[in-house]
């Protein structure tokens, strides 16, 4: 019996032996696989931490261009903040860390940030009319072949096609489905003049007592002796002149010759200006010579009277410095044929 029991727990033993060796066996193999696990486990945690490294680094690529680009996306005209809200979009499918979202929330406050000072402008400037925007546009449907130069510069230099104007005329003429009616500037065309108005006469102040007695003398006085100079001079020119054609009858005389001080350009002004009433009263007359220049000779009481009643004409005289030295050189006057008078 002992021996049998014996024999029984020898027997056992390698049972157990086996069932160690098994369960040593399958301890080693869940090892094997726990590290194999590992290694796989640690590839990706390195993939996953370069994609992170990735995201967050066009986060601040993403926070540094808004930055940057404030004022270009602040304009009405420009959608670079939408598009740089789409790529954040795209960028928060990966994120799965707090310091990606981090990012993300920080991009998302200074995009709202940006997009409500757009929204300001919009509001303060949605009844203003830009004539930047308008022109380019304008520019752009004409058909405008920008230089690279303009280009390059910002500019609009270029030159337009020859249809250029055609097809802003037909683009135009779309939105007018009626001809336009034809108005006159000035209101419409009457054959009969309008109605004169009404004139209201004001009563005029009646002048004080005083004012009666001396202004009207003082005026009267000062017309008077301004007349009896002008008619005393003209008298005094009319007076050479007869004496200049009795000397010599058959001469023509200049008139430019006559009335020009080679001295003074004052006192040619104002023989030319006497002379002017010799010729309106008639009692002188111009004609032109042979070579078609201008002279001037008195009028006898006959011819004067005749000059009276036939159709008189006209002429307007200018001149300056310039033209006086000129006719002083072309007919070389040296001297004056109306002396000043004393």
């Amino acid at each position: 019996m002992k021996r049998a029991r014996s024999s029984g727990e020898n027997e056992e033993a390698p049972r157990q032996n086996g069932s160690s060796s098994r369960r040593q066996s399958e301890n080693s193999d869940v090892e094997d696989g726990e590290q194999a696990f590992g290694l796989g486990d640690l590839g990706e945690d390195d993939n996953d931490a370069s994609r992170r490294r990735e995201i967050r680094s066009k986060y601040r690529d993403l926070i540094n261009t808004i930055q940057q680009e404030r004022e270009d996306m602040v304009s009405l005209t420009n959608n670079r903040l939408t598009e740089v809200l789409e790529e954040a979009n795209n960028l928060f499918k990966d994120v799965r860390r707090a310091r990606e979202a981090a990012l993300d929330a920080q991009l998302l406050v200074v995009a709202t940030d940006l997009g409500k000072e757009k929204a300001s402008r919009l509001f303060s400037e949605g009844t203003a009319f830009d004539t930047t925007a308008y022109t380019e546009h304008l520019l752009s449907f004409m058909g405008l072949n920008r230089l690279e130069d303009g280009q390059q510069n910002g500019g609009v230099d270029g030159y337009l096609p020859q249809d250029a104007w055609h097809r802003l005329a037909q683009r135009a003429q779309s939105c007018f489905r009626t001809a336009p009616s034809f108005h006159f500037m000035r209101g419409s065309f009457h054959a009969e003049p309008p109605p004169p108005r009404q004139r209201i006469e004001r009563q005029r102040k009646a002048p004080s007592k005083e004012a009666k007695r001396i202004m009207p003398t003082e005026l009267k006085k000062m017309e008077d002796s301004q007349q009896d100079e002008t008619v005393k001079e003209v008298e005094r020119i009319l007076a050479y002149l007869k004496g200049y054609h009795k000397d010599d009858p058959t001469s023509p005389i200049s008139y430019y010759e006559f009335v020009i001080d080679p001295d003074s350009f004052s006192r040619t002004v104002e023989n030319i200006f006497h002379t002017s009433f010799l010729i309106r009263d008639g009692l002188a007359r111009m004609y032109l010579d042979e070579d078609k220049l201008p002279c001037i000779a008195p009028v006898e009481e006959g011819e004067a009277e005749a000059a009276e009643s036939s159709n008189r004409k006209q002429g307007i005289v200018s001149i300056n410095p310039k033209i006086w030295k000129e006719l002083i050189d072309a007919f070389d006057i040296t001297a004056t044929m109306i002396p000043q008078s004393e």
